[in-house]
């Protein structure tokens, strides 16, 4: 008559064990099969359930359950949304997923709407959302390519500039008396001397192309239909060939003092207009991904980044080149030889992406890493989002470097990082089960003078690109007042502390991987049923970590 009864597919003991506590009772769901069904249609469908460890009676749990077989479950929690039949539940089933998250829920479709948001909203995706390409689509694949091409161009400048900064540098701290007698005291060129110096005029040719995209931006087509007018005129082939030969193999370039004062001149305004342009670095680095997949899934390679990308010293790299999952990469021709090699039955055209990987990151101890934030969907009409203010750090196996692409310097995902041993050497306050709560992210932060970076940059950036990725895709979810879900998103950090969204996750892993996420993954789990249970019979009653940060 309470209507206490719940069901839980999959390994959550923690959500068992706090609905227990309130009073409920569970019915066991068949281990194949969907829910949503009348009871009488699943008569006798009991299979083998999921084996857990649990504490307390399992017989009695097991009777219990077993009188239960026909009854409405009032409270559904599932790993997948296709568990339940959703157009059969009642309205006063509570069910943990909506339908139509995979809008904003997998890397196509993130990268797919959030183009649109700006129709929706004010806010500039490009702010928070590393630019992203479904290969798949003709028009995003030469926007790609096109994308491809100008950041070398704008890379090339800025290695150009710091090989002339520290050239100048070099020379002012050269001793006098290193000066020979007749040795010329004149200005001349600034060049690498990490080998055999280009033609001065790839230099020119980057300029050029720069103007040219500069000129163009103002008046650029929401729906990039052309080829942008700095595509043409130029031999694209041979200029990426140069770039790699200066920025992965060390040639020189030689850059003229008129050269280095109109460098400086076109970054600045390109600055004006590219949010993106300081944590894009110089290297060129993007990363390919399945777009239907989450957490890391699938084998990983390192791509071409420099004259040594896998390191010889670490950990096996899988390289072969079936079913890649997450790849790096800093050369055009082997993202669309990779992408065009996974196009298998298995893998349609339209599921990979390729995004800028965001080379200018925020390290800690020269690591890489990320951040698992999560946040809870409770109505969809008028949008309701809860942000918990508790999360988690992913450290990477091995000290950040974009000459090796491997994942265990590139690739935070806990799925992937527990194949792999520490870097020897590291440093000795890494940790070693490579997990961080956000209190040591905020204490490391203010040993390294940025107290105010946690509440005034990342945790205001990380709201603002949850909510511009939700409001992108409002329209494309299905909305149902019994349903709620709780997400995961993850993050890395610029230099400047600024947030970028990677990925946001369904179902979030609540396996205690280590010390931290054991604790906190039961906290948030606790938390939610205080949302979605709870605060209905008592709108007045605690929410835990969780904040309520926007409603319609």
């Amino acid at each position: 008559q309470e209507k206490k009864i719940f069901a839980v597919q999959g390994p959550y003991p923690v959500i068992r064990r706090l609905l227990r506590a309130r009073g409920w009772v569970e019915r066991k769901l068949p281990s194949a099969g969907r829910l949503g069904r009348q009871p009488e249609q699943q008569r006798g469908g009991q299979e083998k359930q999921l084996q857990e460890e649990e504490g307390g009676d399992g017989a009695e749990q097991e009777e219990t359950s077993y009188l239960l077989r026909n009854q409405v479950p009032y409270f559904i929690w599932t790993i997948r949304h296709n568990a339940v039949d959703c157009q059969l539940l009642q309205q006063d089933q509570v069910f943990n997923h909506y339908t139509g998250v995979s809008a904003f829920a997998t890397k196509e479709g993130l990268c797919l709407n959030l183009q649109n948001l700006p129709w929706f909203d004010q806010a500039d995706p490009y702010t928070f959302f590393p630019r992203c390409y479904r290969l798949g689509a003709a028009e995003e694949r030469q926007a790609f390519i096109e994308d491809f091409r100008l950041t070398a161009a704008r890379s090339l400048l800025k290695v150009a500039l710091e090989r002339a900064g520290n050239a100048l540098t070099e020379t002012e701290q050269r001793p006098k008396s290193s000066e020979g007698p007749g040795e010329s005291h004149a200005p001349h060129p600034m060049s690498s001397t990490e080998g055999p110096p280009l033609p001065p005029q790839l230099v020119e040719e980057a300029l050029q192309v720069c103007r040219q995209h500069l000129a163009t931006l103002g008046h650029q087509d929401i729906d990039r239909d052309s080829m942008s007018p700095c595509m043409m005129g130029t031999d694209w082939d041979r200029f990426l060939q140069d770039f790699y030969r200066v920025v992965h193999e060390g040639a020189g370039l030689v850059l003229s003092e008129a050269q280095q004062e109109q460098c400086q001149t076109v970054l600045q305004c390109l600055e004006e207009r590219l949010p993106q342009l300081a944590m894009e670095g110089d290297h060129n680095v993007w990363i390919l991904k399945p777009g239907a997949k989450s957490r890391g899934r699938g084998k990983v390679r390192g791509g071409r980044g420099g004259t040594d990308t896998l390191s010889r010293r670490g950990p096996p790299i899988t390289t072969s080149p079936p079913t890649p999952g997450i790849v790096c990469i800093a050369r055009l021709e082997e993202v669309l030889q990779l992408a065009g090699s996974c196009m298998t039955p298995f893998a349609r055209v339209g599921k990979w992406v390729v995004q800028k990987y965001v080379e200018r990151l925020l390290l800690i101890f020269g690591t890489k890493f990320d951040i698992r934030q999560w946040f809870l969907v409770t109505n969809w009409n008028p949008l309701t989002v809860w942000f918990y203010q508790d999360s988690y750090l992913r450290f990477c196996s091995w000290p950040f470097s974009l000459r090796h692409l491997d994942s265990t310097r590139h690739l935070c995902n806990v799925s992937i990082q527990k194949h792999y041993r520490p870097a020897q050497g590291q440093h000795p306050r890494l940790p070693p089960d490579r997990i961080w709560s956000c209190q040591q992210l905020q204490a490391y932060l203010a040993q390294v003078g940025r107290a105010d970076a946690w509440h005034q940059v990342m945790v205001p950036g990380m709201k603002a690109a949850v909510l511009g990725a939700l409001r992108s895709a409002q329209d494309l979810v299905v909305s149902r007042k019994g349903s709620f879900e709780l997400y995961g998103a993850d993050f890395v950090f610029g230099e400047d502390c600024q947030p970028w969204l990677l990925e946001i996750n369904t179902s979030p892993t609540m396996a205690p991987s280590s010390v931290v996420t054991g604790r906190l993954c039961a906290r948030v789990q606790k938390d939610t049923l205080r949302v979605v249970i709870d605060r209905r019979n008592d709108p007045t009653c605690s929410t835990g970590a969780f904040e309520l940060i926007y409603k319609e």
